[in-house]
């Protein structure tokens, strides 16, 4: 494995973890909102519960992801910089408006339910300008200026392709988040929750594939090159579309567990992240050599050897530091049913 690609797998890595962990977040701020008159669920408390210790967490990967990407690529930072303009700032501009809605709802308790509207709106709203910046890396909008690139946003949002994208984050968001939720409900024994995120996983979950074929029915009239590279890996799109079916049989399924429960939540949270992790390697194969299809790639815009031996070393030193603390924080936050109940309680 070259300097470069290995360093694109850091890189995409680090866009797998946040995508993941995002979804889970910006998910739970939704349904938060959704569910904040129904009391009767305490749908909205389990949510507030998980996004509570977790917001914090989820945006350090955004910043790792961007520092990432200007030391190992700081030749297409320029480019990336110039096209992304819009859509970064107004990326910026929502998770700022969310986090700062996030922490006053639970301070300003007169003001709760507004408060929640709007980071819940803006949560669901973000993931899909994020994953904007997939289609706009295939290259079709953008033009070129006296050699420099400029974003089409016409183009852009003509595009059914674009719009494939942003209903699967959308999609996806819900339906990841309604997993994790329905899970951290049961591990709380928050029973009547746990029933309403697992009925919102069952029809979330459909309509996410529904959305993954759109998504390859516009790429193959779109952007045929990355189309075709994806269907050499046809059998790891079955694969994929295999753990999906695993995933549906966990929310389906009797409980091993819990006699007279539906649903295995965990295991559809795990095979649902494994196909995603799949589908995003086919699709990251596929992507290469380019970051924005046709002028830039990865060998163009590596950094120098030694800067990336450096930053690399660097990287794997600072997880070696956090990853016993995410370890810790998933056995307290997700997996310690003593304190889930315990703080159960207290919210109440």
């Amino acid at each position: 494995m070259t300097d470069a690609l290995l360093a694109i797998t850091v890189l995409w890595g680090f866009v797998f973890i946040y995508a993941v962990m995002a979804t889970m977040d910006f998910g739970a701020g939704f349904w938060s909102m959704i569910y904040i008159n129904r009391d009767k669920t305490k749908a909205t408390n389990v949510a507030n519960r998980y996004l509570s210790p977790t917001w914090e967490v989820t945006n350090t990967f955004i910043v790792a992801l961007v520092i990432a990407l200007y030391s190992l690529f700081p030749k297409a930072t320029y480019t990336l910089g110039t096209i992304l303009i819009i859509p970064g700032s107004a990326i910026l501009l929502l998770l700022a408006l969310r986090s700062a809605f996030l922490v006053f709802s639970n301070i300003a308790t007169d003001y709760r339910k507004p408060l929640t509207y709007i980071s819940g709106i803006t949560g669901i709203i973000i993931p899909g300008i994020l994953i904007a910046v997939l289609p706009i890396t295939h290259g079709q909008a953008i033009d070129y200026v006296n050699g420099t690139a400029n974003l089409n946003l016409t183009t852009l949002f003509t595009s059914p392709n674009t719009y494939a994208f942003i209903g699967f984050a959308i999609s996806s968001t819900l339906f990841l988040s309604s997993l994790l939720l329905a899970d951290y409900s049961k591990v709380s024994r928050e029973m009547h929750a746990y029933k309403v995120y697992l009925k919102d996983g069952q029809i979330f979950g459909p309509v996410s594939l529904i959305m993954a074929f759109f998504i390859m029915l516009t790429l193959r009239n779109e952007a045929p090159w990355l189309y075709d590279r994806m269907i050499t890996d046809l059998p790891l799109l079955w694969l994929s579309i295999g753990f999906f079916l695993i995933a549906g049989l966990g929310l389906f399924l009797p409980s091993f567990t819990d006699k007279g429960v539906r649903g295995m939540p965990r295991l559809a949270v795990v095979a649902t992240v494994f196909q995603y992790l799949v589908a995003s390697y086919v699709y990251g194969k596929a992507h290469l050599p380019y970051i924005i299809y046709p002028d830039i790639t990865i060998q163009e815009a590596f950094t120098d050897p030694n800067s990336f031996r450096a930053v690399f070393t660097t990287y794997i030193v600072g997880f070696a530091i956090l990853f016993p603390g995410f370890f810790y924080f998933w056995r307290l936050f997700m997996n310690d049913k003593q304190y889930l109940q315990q703080v159960g309680k207290e919210k109440e």
